[in-house]
Protein backbone atom coordinates (compact mmCIF):
# COMPACT_ATOMS: atom_id res chain seq x y z
CA UNK A 1 0.00 0.00 0.00
CA UNK A 2 0.89 3.67 -0.35
CA UNK A 3 0.01 6.31 2.22
CA UNK A 4 -0.43 9.90 1.13
CA UNK A 5 -0.57 13.04 3.26
CA UNK A 6 -1.41 16.39 1.71
CA UNK A 7 -0.54 19.75 3.22
CA UNK A 8 -0.29 23.40 2.30
CA UNK A 9 -3.92 24.35 1.84
CA UNK A 10 -5.38 27.53 3.22
CA UNK A 11 -7.31 30.72 2.63
CA UNK A 12 -5.88 33.12 0.06
CA UNK A 13 -7.05 36.02 -2.05
CA UNK A 14 -7.62 35.95 -5.79
CA UNK A 15 -4.35 36.40 -7.63
CA UNK A 16 -2.28 34.87 -4.83
CA UNK A 17 -0.11 31.78 -5.02
CA UNK A 18 -0.10 28.63 -2.94
CA UNK A 19 1.93 25.43 -2.99
CA UNK A 20 0.47 22.10 -1.99
CA UNK A 21 2.58 19.13 -0.96
CA UNK A 22 1.80 15.43 -0.91
CA UNK A 23 4.16 13.13 0.95
CA UNK A 24 4.09 9.45 0.01
CA UNK A 25 5.17 6.50 2.11
CA UNK A 26 4.93 2.74 1.86
CA UNK A 27 5.37 0.92 -1.46
CA UNK A 28 6.86 3.91 -3.29
CA UNK A 29 8.51 1.69 -5.90
CA UNK A 30 5.08 0.77 -7.23
CA UNK A 31 4.22 4.34 -8.25
CA UNK A 32 4.09 5.20 -11.96
CA UNK A 33 2.47 8.63 -11.60
CA UNK A 34 1.04 10.93 -8.99
CA UNK A 35 -1.88 13.19 -9.63
CA UNK A 36 -3.85 16.02 -8.11
CA UNK A 37 -7.62 16.17 -8.22
CA UNK A 38 -10.03 18.63 -6.67
CA UNK A 39 -13.62 18.68 -5.53
CA UNK A 40 -15.57 21.89 -5.20
CA UNK A 41 -18.63 22.05 -2.94
CA UNK A 42 -21.54 20.22 -4.49
CA UNK A 43 -19.53 19.10 -7.50
CA UNK A 44 -17.76 15.98 -8.70
CA UNK A 45 -14.06 15.45 -8.16
CA UNK A 46 -12.09 16.61 -11.19
CA UNK A 47 -8.60 16.10 -12.54
CA UNK A 48 -6.05 18.90 -12.07
CA UNK A 49 -2.60 17.58 -12.99
CA UNK A 50 -0.44 14.48 -12.98
CA UNK A 51 3.29 13.79 -13.14
CA UNK A 52 5.40 10.77 -14.04
CA UNK A 53 7.28 9.60 -10.98
CA UNK A 54 10.31 8.56 -13.04
CA UNK A 55 10.59 11.20 -15.78
CA UNK A 56 8.80 14.23 -14.37
CA UNK A 57 6.64 14.56 -17.46
CA UNK A 58 3.39 16.32 -16.63
CA UNK A 59 -0.14 16.66 -17.93
CA UNK A 60 -2.65 19.35 -16.94
CA UNK A 61 -6.32 20.08 -17.09
CA UNK A 62 -7.08 22.94 -19.45
CA UNK A 63 -8.55 24.96 -16.58
CA UNK A 64 -5.18 25.19 -14.80
CA UNK A 65 -2.72 25.03 -17.68
CA UNK A 66 -0.32 27.96 -17.50
CA UNK A 67 -1.23 28.75 -13.88
CA UNK A 68 -0.41 25.54 -12.01
CA UNK A 69 2.78 23.50 -12.05
CA UNK A 70 3.18 19.95 -10.76
CA UNK A 71 6.56 18.58 -9.78
CA UNK A 72 8.03 15.77 -7.74
CA UNK A 73 11.03 15.28 -5.50
CA UNK A 74 11.93 11.62 -5.57
CA UNK A 75 14.42 11.97 -2.73
CA UNK A 76 11.65 13.26 -0.47
CA UNK A 77 8.90 11.05 -1.95
CA UNK A 78 6.86 14.20 -2.37
CA UNK A 79 4.81 15.74 -5.15
CA UNK A 80 4.03 19.45 -5.27
CA UNK A 81 1.37 21.58 -6.88
CA UNK A 82 2.42 25.19 -7.34
CA UNK A 83 -0.71 27.25 -7.90
CA UNK A 84 -0.41 30.78 -9.24
CA UNK A 85 -2.94 33.42 -10.18
CA UNK A 86 -5.56 31.70 -8.07
CA UNK A 87 -9.22 32.34 -8.82
CA UNK A 88 -12.30 31.89 -6.65
CA UNK A 89 -13.30 28.97 -8.89
CA UNK A 90 -10.15 27.15 -7.74
CA UNK A 91 -11.76 26.79 -4.32
CA UNK A 92 -11.98 23.09 -3.55
CA UNK A 93 -10.61 20.24 -1.54
CA UNK A 94 -7.44 19.10 -3.28
CA UNK A 95 -6.51 15.42 -3.24
CA UNK A 96 -3.36 13.66 -4.35
CA UNK A 97 -3.42 10.12 -5.66
CA UNK A 98 -1.08 7.47 -7.04
CA UNK A 99 -1.28 5.46 -10.25
CA UNK A 100 0.63 2.18 -10.39
CA UNK A 101 0.09 1.02 -13.94
CA UNK A 102 1.92 2.47 -16.92
CA UNK A 103 -1.05 1.42 -19.03
CA UNK A 104 -2.93 4.51 -20.11
CA UNK A 105 0.02 6.78 -19.43
CA UNK A 106 -0.54 10.02 -17.56
CA UNK A 107 -4.22 9.67 -16.96
CA UNK A 108 -6.88 12.21 -16.06
CA UNK A 109 -9.31 9.48 -15.02
CA UNK A 110 -9.97 9.18 -11.32
CA UNK A 111 -10.60 5.46 -11.66
CA UNK A 112 -6.98 4.89 -12.78
CA UNK A 113 -5.64 6.00 -9.39
CA UNK A 114 -5.53 3.53 -6.54
CA UNK A 115 -4.46 5.35 -3.40
CA UNK A 116 -5.73 8.71 -2.20
CA UNK A 117 -4.85 11.21 0.46
CA UNK A 118 -7.33 12.77 2.84
CA UNK A 119 -7.39 16.10 1.02
CA UNK A 120 -6.47 19.67 1.86
CA UNK A 121 -8.83 22.64 1.62
CA UNK A 122 -7.98 25.57 -0.64
CA UNK A 123 -10.23 28.60 -0.43
CA UNK A 124 -9.75 31.57 -2.74
CA UNK A 125 -11.62 34.74 -1.83
CA UNK A 126 -12.51 37.39 -4.38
Amino acid sequence: QVQLVESGGGLVQAGDSLTLSCAASGRIFSIYAMGWFRQAPGKERNFVATVSWSTGSAYYADSVKGRFAISRDNAKNTVYLQMNSLKPEDTAIYYCATKRSISGGLSAFESDYEYWGQGTQVTVSS
